[in-house]
């Protein structure tokens, strides 16, 4: 008996091979219909054996694509129609409808095989791609995803090209990226100064530049790389000087996996995750006494960022250098990365001696992700691979736009059950950055049909995002709903291990403004969607002269030992004796008289304080600099099992962990001639029973027993591993994040959710 099946699919189902797939398998099963792409959803019509169809509708969900990701399939039964045959049909808009775009998708085994084979036409051609492998989100100007509204859309297939794109049976079939070169986008070499450098292979040219210890600006997928060879302890620290970037740890291309082992440790899982679709960055653990990459390249650090290389472009490039490369995003300090051959040329002059350029048009600028692999994949910045693909909310969410923090921004917008988190936007610290801010959200709004109703905010009045998110809710006559910097974090952890209800939250930062006014970091908090309560906190210290004492750790070491010992405490055998006396009765003056000295209750300044203690690190010249170096030395073997002490006080609601004890007993260490490596080991160990007893304490009075761990200090693995375990044995369980930053990266997740809660509650 016959039958017909309307069937309608949501999820990653365009860009991905679909379409062709759906048509092989109807044709497989002898059914005649159509399938067409829609700005919502796949549509498929079909019909034919009742048996053969309800298998059909199975193998749609258990033989997709690699790439696609089915959400929904609903499938509802008509009348007969009679269809003689099964076709692919063109696309349709539909007004007010999404689709999810796939995020660009690292080289496949099938291209790359053919960029390396002399006899194919795409031999050597670096813009090679299918359904399977290539750029998606950064070449989309709108859905659905079809080439003409693509960058693509100037290059007319030639005929070759054309078959393959127009045969439901090619693997190129409806690839919108399609081409060869013939048709397709090219490459070329150019000097600093714009001149064009002949060479009939840029491509060869620009490896033998870079082995020649040159610096190249290389025009990537998601916008520009600044490369050198990651082997010459001189072209980095040149680049280093030119970028100012002292000492920040940069990551590194190398061709192949085994060139990878040459280098670092790498487990299975860290194996796959490096030869994923996505491709990121992945911090490795560095052979440094048998890798020949120039310890410049991450100084002071254990770990090492790697890739392998992503696009064509890439594997061809490390192919003919034959080194690692060093590769860094291609932008000034504190700017979004280039993504124009102009806008390079003009900002990366100062920097670059080559420029390889392209003039196939990045749309939207996506820095490449950085995971870490711990008990599971950790994303530490979700960019390239990764976004636009959305987290699944467990509700059904208004059109709500948030606008995330002020340093690690991301931004997020959600829609049904969707929250969709942008790429890495960045630090907002300059006029480009929140340009970028504004066409990403721009962006996002377009593509998946959002209008939002509710603009979400940090609580920290003085924040760029939070400025221009009040300045576009007030010229839209929408609610702003200000959201505490922490509570962000945690319900972010919340969405990302899936939890309901209440939580004992953690959250161990830098800086997050607090509903009293002072800088909180060191915060226990009973939370949930909805709101929070403030449990627990480390105690408050003053920060002499606020940013300046970020930047500069010995001026909030020196603010520890004059609150907690007094102004007369004596330095001797302390680095802090290398500061000017001049300026050490500045601070204590600072310190004592409240002068420009905002309290904290920071976890981030407190790693900063016992880094200048302990000799580690006094100034920095990156963010959280102090605290990475502060773990990177602590002791590996891990045999010295103590601790510091440390007391908890009550006051009133709020527990105060009171560090008087634990900094007298750095202080001890230190004078004994104590290894910086066996002080962070106690330091880490301390922190790690700080939170333990204070979430215990917490679980009793509250009868919980779920803590969700969050913020940027606990990116920190040492840290991370000693709490994880120092948690569990107190009976409680323990959740962290994986899929989203623990970072600021993840705070726009939080703010959104929290936002729709508020606004469900007053009615908004």
């Amino acid at each position: 008996m016959k039958q017909r099946a309307m069937i309608n699919i949501r999820g990653i189902v365009q860009g991905v091979g679909f379409r062709p797939f759906v048509y092989r398998l109807a044709h497989s099963y002898r059914l005649t219909g159509w399938v067409c792409n829609t700005s919502g959803s796949v549509e498929i019509d079909v019909e034919g054996d009742e048996c053969a169809l309800n298998q059909f509708i199975d193998s749609l969900r258990m033989q997709a694509p690699p790439r696609a990701r089915i959400d929904n399939l609903e499938a509802s039964f008509h009348p007969l129609i009679g269809y003689d045959a099964f076709l692919i049909h063109k696309s349709q808009a539909k007004e007010n409808e999404y689709q999810l775009i796939s995020p660009d998708i690292a080289t496949c085994e099938d291209c790359k095989r053919e960029i390396f084979s002399a006899g194919d036409r795409r031999y050597n051609y670096p813009f090679t791609n299918c359904t399977n492998c290539g750029p998606r989100f950064t070449i989309i100007k709108d859905i659905p995803y079809d080439r003409p509204k693509t960058t693509m859309n100037g290059f007319v297939m030639c005929p070759d090209c054309q078959s393959e794109y127009s045969d439901p049976l090619d693997r190129r079939f409806h690839a919108q990226p399609n081409a060869c070169p013939v048709c397709g986008p090219q490459v070329w070499l150019v000097d600093k100064d714009g001149v064009r450098i002949e060479a009939d292979d840029p491509l060869a040219k620009a490896s033998e530049l870079l082995r020649a210890g040159n610096i190249l600006a290389l025009k990537g997928l998601g916008g520009f790389h600044l490369a050198c060879d990651a082997t010459d302890e001189q072209a980095v620290r040149r680049l280093r000087r030119r970028k100012k970037r002292p000492s920040k740890p940069l990551a590194v291309m190398i061709g192949t996996i085994a060139k990878i082992k040459e280098h670092c440790y790498v487990s299975r899982e860290e194996e796959d995750l490096l030869s994923s679709p996505v491709a990121p960055i992945v911090l490795l653990n560095w052979r440094k006494g048998k890798s020949g990459i120039a310890p410049l390249i991450a100084p002071q650090q254990h770990d090492l960022g790697v890739m392998l290389p992503y696009t064509p472009l890439h594997h061809l490039l490390l192919a003919k250098a034959d080194i690692p490369l060093m590769m860094t995003s291609g932008n000034l300090s504190g700017e979004p990365l280039a993504k124009d051959n102009e806008e390079a040329l003009v900002k990366l002059a100062a920097i670059a001696d080559y420029f390889l350029l392209h003039d196939r048009d990045i749309h939207v600028r996506c820095d490449d992700s950085v995971c870490v692999v711990d008990r599971g994949t950790r994303v530490i910045r979700r960019a390239r691979g990764y976004a636009p693909d959305p987290i699944v909310l467990p509700f059904q969410a208004g059109e709500i736009l948030a606008c995330g923090p002020e340093l690690k921004n991301t931004v997020c917008l959600t829609k049904k059950e969707h929250a969709f988190i942008s790429q890495h936007i960045g630090d907002m610290g300059s006029e480009s950055a929140l340009a970028h801010l504004k066409d990403t959200i721009n962006h996002y709004e377009s593509l998946f049909r959002i209008t939002p109703q509710i603009i979400a905010c940090d609580m920290h009045p003085e924040y760029v995002a939070t400025k221009y998110a009040r300045q576009l809710a007030s010229k839209n006559n929408l609610p702003c709903i200000s959201v505490q910097h922490h509570h962000a974090h945690i319900v972010s952890g919340m969405i990302d291990n899936e939890l309901e209800g209440k939580v004992i939250g953690v959250a161990f930062d830098g800086t997050g403004y607090g509903t009293d006014g002072a800088i909180w970091g060191g915060e226990f908090l009973i939370a949930d969607w909805v709101g929070f309560e403030r449990v627990g906190q480390l105690e408050y210290i003053p920060m002499p002269g606020g940013e300046a004492a970020i930047r500069r750790p010995y001026r909030m070491a020196l603010s520890y030992l004059y609150t907690l010992f007094g102004n007369e405490v004596s330095l001797d055998g302390l680095p802090l004796q290398q500061v000017e006396p001049i300026e050490r009765r500045v601070i204590a003056r600072q310190v004592q008289q409240g002068i420009n000295s905002p309290l904290t209750s920071s976890a981030g300044r407190l790693f900063d304080t016992v880094a200048a203690l302990s000799g580690v690190r006094e100034e920095i010249d990156y963010e959280g600099q102090a605290a990475i170096e502060l773990e990177a030395v602590a002791a590996r073997d891990g045999q010295d099992a103590r601790s510091y002490p440390f007391f908890i006080d009550r006051e009133a609601q709020t527990r105060v962990v009171r560090l008087k004890s634990t900094i007298s007993s750095v202080l001890h260490d230190v004078r004994a001639g104590v290894l910086p490596a066996t002080i962070s080991l106690r330091f880490h160990r301390t922190m790690a029973a700080v939170i333990a007893n204070m979430c215990e304490l917490i679980a009793q009075e509250r009868d919980l027993e779920r803590v969700v761990l969050s913020g940027g200090v606990l990116q920190n693995r040492l840290l991370a591993h000693l709490t994880g375990a120092a948690i569990k044995s107190k009976g409680l369980e323990v959740f962290s994040h994986h899929r989203v930053p623990c970072n600021d990266g993840g705070i726009s997740l939080g703010q959104a959710v929290i936002a729709h809660f508020a606004s469900s509650k007053t009615g908004g």
